[in-house]
């Protein structure tokens, strides 16, 4: 693996890993009062196209970091809407 790729992997990860206190937090809380639906709505809209971009230049540390943040920031839309 070269050094470009460990970068993208690991930036991947780390971006990724962000949502996920967020998604536990509204999980167990039941709560999700403080979370911006449009913010929510806008970020997944932009990481649909991140993960085409990322298709369309055959970059899998663009596509597997922007599919598992899509997951977690749409699991956040959902946690929004469901716990109003």
């Amino acid at each position: 693996m070269d050094y470009a790729s460990l970068f993208g992997f690991t930036a991947a990860s780390l971006t990724s890993v962000a949502f996920f206190p967020q998604v536990v937090k509204a999980w167990r809380s039941k709560s999700t009062r403080d979370v911006s639906l449009i913010t929510f709505t806008i970020t997944c809209t932009g990481l649909f196209l991140w993960v085409v971009y990322g298709i369309y230049i055959n970059s899998m540390p663009v596509i597997s970091a922007n599919i598992v943040t899509l997951i977690l920031a749409i699991m956040i839309v959902i946690l929004k809407l469901k716990y109003k």
